[in-house]
């Protein structure tokens, strides 16, 4: 089959069924089904026809609202792909600049400790074990679907030189959560469940991202709440501290860590968007 006529139908399929960027799903869908990369779609003038009824039935399930990232079984991140699908969450562009914050301030330390609360997928802990090399870096999940996930990626998606991420199985609002830690972390950050109970979310979410990763309570902050106090405990005197939030929490967030106690240059920052991200503050002394 030719490919342009291909993929132009099968953009129309997923506009007409709402999603958000149709030509570009279908062609990583086409990239992904031929294992050639997106920019090779330009010089293909055919698809052999087993192909074209693969793609073809990922773009029924696509248009049936089934993740991007679930059907290619990969979810880009920083400088690595990450292996996703049912029961994990899958990461978010916007998460990575979560992860450039948190480089940033371990730029010119030797061996800091690391710990990253509600993992999933591993994107963060990740990006540092594989951009910080020498970084110790813990993993924590308490979702055992998703898990599974965390402990494949900290096995299969760090490369030669990277420190290996610890993975444990834990609740990040747990008061004895990683004692062992206690005052010696450098950094904690957390992408927590944050979505205010009952709030409208895409299909792709509500159908697929599991519920542990979504839902944060009455107004989506009652884990961070529980959070808190486990990453004050965890991080040394002027340790950071890094959580994601959604747009509307922009001021919310910043007050609820300043309320907790314990913490100083509490700042919120913006996506590239200019939404409102991800709120960052430093461990008082004391």
């Amino acid at each position: 089959m030719n490919t342009r006529p291909l993929l132009a139908d099968a953009a129309r399929q997923l506009a007409d069924a709402g999603v958000e960027s149709p030509r570009v799903d279908a062609e990583l869908l086409l990239a992904h089904v031929l294992a050639v990369p997106r920019t090779r779609l330009l010089t293909l003038d055919d698809v052999p026809a087993d192909a074209a009824a693969r793609f073809e039935a990922l773009v029924g399930q696509r248009a049936d609202r089934v993740p991007l990232q679930h059907l290619t079984g990969r979810a880009p991140f920083r400088f690595l792909e990450l292996a996703v699908g049912p029961g994990v969450f899958v990461p978010r562009p916007e998460t990575e600049l979560l992860a450039g914050w948190a480089l940033e301030r371990l730029a010119g330390t030797d061996g800091p400790i690391v710990v990253d609360l509600g993992s999933g997928s591993g994107a963060l802990a990740l990006s540092i074990a594989h951009e910080h090399p020498g970084a110790r870096v813990t993993a924590v999940e308490r979702d055992p679907g998703a898990i599974a996930w965390t402990r494949h990626n900290a096995l299969t998606r760090v490369g030669a030189g990277d420190t290996p991420v610890g993975v444990v199985e834990g609740d990040m609002t747990d008061p004895g959560l990683l004692s062992e830690l206690d005052g010696r972390v450098a950094l904690v950050v957390s992408n927590p469940p944050y979505v205010p109970d009952g709030a409208r979310v895409p299909r792709e979410v509500a159908e697929h991202d599991p519920p542990l990763a979504l839902w944060g309570g009455p107004d989506g902050l009652d884990v961070v709440r529980g959070l808190l106090a486990v990453a004050a405990r965890l991080l040394h005197p002027g340790g950071w501290l890094g959580i994601e939030h959604a747009d509307q929490q922009g001021s919310a967030l910043p007050a609820v860590v300043r309320a907790h106690g314990g913490f100083a240059d509490v700042e919120d920052h913006p996506d590239l968007a200019g939404r409102p991200r991800f709120t960052t503050a430093r461990r008082a002394a004391g």
